[in-house]
């Protein structure tokens, strides 16, 4: 069974940067697609960055050229690295698992993710 341990967030400054990190633990293979999502109370949650299980990447409009993520074969970690962060980034920020996505040309639907990480909390202030 897939386990996910988000860590890395906290409380910034406007344009401050933070890491998150999503601990993979549970699935033999390197090739996965893990998805940063977020949200905030009173909103939807909000797909913002994910890497397909070939290494491709989407982000969405709002967070292009400010966030990157990039995993650790090695250590099983998949990173999400924000930086220029704005209080509009802020929310609880989740990542999740799938074993389903190779190529990502967009967030893929929340049905194909098969295990989720518990959340940490990310708060900008201005």
């Amino acid at each position: 069974q897939v386990h996910l341990v988000e860590s890395g967030g906290g409380s910034v400054q406007a344009g401050g940067s933070l890491r998150l990190s999503c601990a993979v633990s549970g699935y033999p293979y390197n090739s996965y697609c893990i998805a940063w999502f977020r949200q905030t109370p009173g909103k939807e949650r909000e797909g913002v960055a994910t890497i397909g299980g070939d290494d491709s990447t989407f982000y969405i409009h709002s967070v292009k050229g400010r966030f990157s993520v990039s995993r650790d074969n090695g250590k099983n970690i998949v990173y999400l690295e924000m930086n220029s962060l704005q209080p509009e980034d802020t929310g609880m920020y989740f990542c999740a698992f799938s074993d389903r996505v190779n190529n990502v040309l967009n967030i893929p639907p929340t049905s194909l993710f098969n295990a989720w990480g518990q959340g940490t909390q990310v708060t900008v202030s201005s």
